[in-house]
């Protein structure tokens, strides 16, 4: 870090040397302008979309469950490199860490899905299935995109992949239940209009296992057998930088296919979407400050304390997308609430690294000072 205290994209690749297997790494020029490719994608989606009124006919010819073969693809190509990039065997040291362990628990399980249910009801009480669809968002936890905000706060490298792999295991088992939960049964338990909510736990416990479960068991056998078959050394730093931006092109295709389904409504509707925003925006500063906060108050070093933050705060936007579309269906507004989450994440994540990095140097000096 600078003596500015101005943070440099030399301070964002400096390694870190709190932790033995961490090390800050820059992000590649694709990773870096990443909004700008979200940006793009939406646009091009919308262009479609007015090109290709019958898109939506043409998708529904073949289908996965209930999600065409296109989206599907798309999906599962999102989520399988982040899963294949878990150290699963790493699980059993990170759990004997109980207080990094319960903390993350708590907030990714307890907290984190209370929140959004919350901000859901209290912003969009007019709004059923944008409300919904946020629902959804707050239930399905990270496993994608910390680990790159991880990588750049210098974070925990380590504690961010086997958090990764519970929350992925977490989803498989309790994701539908919790779903049945926050849709269901507790807007009836306050008495809330639940009007336009029609979902059972096997609906969405279908999408969870095709599009989590699927990229789950590949990601485990690849490392399992790539390890095996050429070494650790060639699967970190030959294979899983080969196929890493699969999981961004999955990303960028679903929203080129989405919003050329939804285009219509987005530009009739551009007030729908800024709502939308709102309670997202809200979320993110929620989640991330009240968990470093949590982390400083009880004095976790900061790599594990920004781990947990980041891991709190984002979510798992392929699974909510593809629990929309595959309960909800391409067209419905839950779906379009998941397609707008990564337009409000990336960019907020991104500052948040930065405010990670000042916080380390105001919170953690001793800590701070060794990077120099």
């Amino acid at each position: 870090m600078s003596k500015e205290g101005v943070v440099s994209e030399a301070d964002l690749a400096r390694p870190d040397t709190s932790d033995g297997s961490s090390a800050g790494r820059r992000l590649s020029t694709l990773d870096r302008l990443l909004p700008l490719w979200i940006g793009a994608a939406m646009v091009a989606g919308l262009v479609l979309g007015r090109a290709f009124p019958e898109l939506d006919e043409q998708l529904d010819k073949i289908k996965i469950d209930t999600v065409s073969l296109p989206i599907a693809i798309g999906l599962l190509a999102m989520m399988y490199p982040v899963l294949a990039k878990v150290r699963y065997r790493s699980i059993g040291a990170v759990v004997a860490d109980r207080r990094a362990l319960v903390m993350s628990l708590l907030l990714n399980w307890l907290v984190g899905p209370a929140v959004m249910f919350s901000l859901a009801w209290l912003m969009l009480p007019d709004l059923p299935e944008y409300r919904t669809g946020l629902i959804i968002v707050g239930l399905a936890r990270c496993i994608a995109m910390v680990l790159i905000w991880n990588d750049l706060a210098c974070g925990n490298r380590e504690l961010a992949a086997v958090l990764v792999a519970i929350n992925s295991l977490f989803q498989i088992a309790a994701y539908s239940l919790l779903g049945w939960f926050y849709l269901d049964v507790l807007p009836g338990w306050l008495q809330l209009d639940s009007d336009g909510i029609d979902v059972t736990v096997w609906e969405i416990a279908k999408s969870v296992l095709i599009f989590l479960g699927i990229p789950l068991v590949a990601g485990f056998l690849t490392r399992t057998f790539g390890e095996r078959a050429k070494g650790a050394e060639w699967y970190e730093h030959t294979f899983l930088p080969r196929i890493g931006p699969v999981a961004l092109y999955g990303l960028l295709f679903t929203i080129v296919v989405l919003f050329a389904l939804q285009g219509e409504r987005i530009t009739d509707q551009p007030l729908d979407v800024a709502r939308i925003a709102l309670p997202l925006l809200v979320y993110f500063a929620v989640m991330w400050f009240g968990s470093f906060a949590v982390g400083l108050r009880i004095g976790l070093p900061y790599d594990r304390n920004a781990s947990i933050a980041f891991t709190a705060a984002g979510n798992n936007f392929e699974l909510a997308i593809a629990v929309a579309i595959g309960v909800f269906g391409v067209s419905s507004g839950q779906a379009l609430a998941g397609v707008v989450g990564p337009l409000i994440e990336v960019p907020v994540l991104v500052g948040l690294v930065y405010v990670a990095l000042r916080a380390r140097r105001r919170f953690y000096p001793s800590d701070d000072a060794g990077t120099r």
